[in-house]
């Protein structure tokens, strides 16, 4: 099967495939502030990290192109809404641009529509330098997002079977890209393990893309013919990702992705340590069957659903929302105790 129809096929199982409530948010519950002693006026949602400046914590996170006029449309759409937001965008894998100079208008329709706005480039760990350094001027990107889908690979039935070198070509391309590099996992989240292995190469942005969103094993065993069903309940959930990326590498900016849905589960990951927060699978159902209007609408209300709840905590900015005190219980509770992780150190804050 040609690149450009796995990509559309990508985007149908994305939307049609229903996502369970895994992401390990709901075992976070925050502890009431009855004398916050705020306005909503007061709350700012700039936030900075690293040599990244972005004018709201959420980002419209990594979805498509190269799918042909299909996903030229979506990420047009998609350039337009974050534009009229401002907020920062990341396009999909742009491997099939660099394979296919006929997919790159998939891409360029990005930059086009969005001339001033952050955005990120995307490729996998697969490629090299000289590869990650076109994606990043095929759309003159502020940042690159490095992309980890081992599982991803395994459960695709044209997918890669050699991992080996990865973190050697991962050191290179931070070293020589020339624009921040942030290394996302796609849907199976992030171990203390593998932040720890990032951070030694020179990683200094980590997107969690924990389990809970969009699942890729099951959307690509939906394209197989012999189910690989293990892998479908395979990962770390973004909660618990959060925790063990922040804790273990306490120099690395953190994104969190993987089932964000609400602005509950942006302040909630927040809270736990991520700096911004990515969001994929909710603006993209918005933008397929509303449009583009419908979707900036989309946004401005996540905003405002954010303010509210900064608000009810005492948090002026987002700075004051990652130290606000928190319960872990559950499931998440039960992971992170086992690994090691101090989960008091949340109810005890502020």
């Amino acid at each position: 099967m040609d690149r450009a129809r796995r990509k559309l096929e990508h985007i149908e199982h994305a939307l049609s495939v229903e996502q369970e409530r895994a992401n390990g948010l709901d075992d976070i519950v925050f502890v009431h502030q009855s004398l916050p002693d705020i306005r909503t006026s007061d709350v700012q949602l700039h936030t900075a990290f690293g040599e990244l400046s972005l004018s709201s914590p959420l980002f419209i996170n990594a979805m498509t192109g190269g799918g042909g006029q299909a996903t030229l449309a979506i990420n047009q759409g998609l350039a337009e809404a974050a534009n009229a937001s401002g907020v920062a965008m990341s396009v999909g894998s742009q491997m099939a641009a660099l394979k296919d100079a006929r997919e790159r208008s998939s891409f360029t329709i990005v930059r086009r529509v969005n001339p001033n706005g952050m955005i990120f480039a995307n490729i996998g760990s697969e490629t090299t330098v000289d590869e990650a350094k076109r994606a990043v001027e095929m759309i003159e990107a502020n940042a690159l997002q490095l992309h980890l889908n081992v599982v991803q690979e395994l459960v695709m039935p044209e997918g890669d079977r050699d991992f080996t070198g990865a973190l050697a070509r991962i050191e290179r391309i931070v070293h020589e890209v020339g624009v921040p590099v942030i290394v996302k996992e796609v849907g199976f989240g992030m171990s203390k393990e593998t932040a720890r292995k990032l951070v030694d190469v020179g990683v200094q942005f980590i997107d969690v893309g924990g389990f809970g969103g969009t699942n890729f094993a099951r959307i690509e065993n939906k394209r197989r013919q012999e189910v690989i069903a293990y892998f479908n309940e395979w990962g770390i959930s973004t909660a618990a990702s959060i925790v063990e990326v922040s804790q273990s590498a306490p120099t690395v900016s953190v994104i969190a992705s993987g089932g964000i849905r609400t602005a509950i589960d942006a302040a909630k990951a927040i809270a736990l340590g991520a700096d911004a927060v990515g969001i994929a699978r909710p603006f993209l159902k918005t933008l397929t069957e509303q449009g583009t209007e419908a979707l900036i609408a989309s946004i401005a209300a996540w905003h405002a659903d954010l303010v509210r709840i900064m608000t009810a905590l005492g948090a002026r900015t987002i700075d004051e929302l990652k130290y606000v005190p928190l319960v872990v219980s559950g499931a998440t509770y039960h992971w992170l105790s086992e690994r090691g992780f101090n989960t008091k150190a949340y109810s005890q804050r502020g």
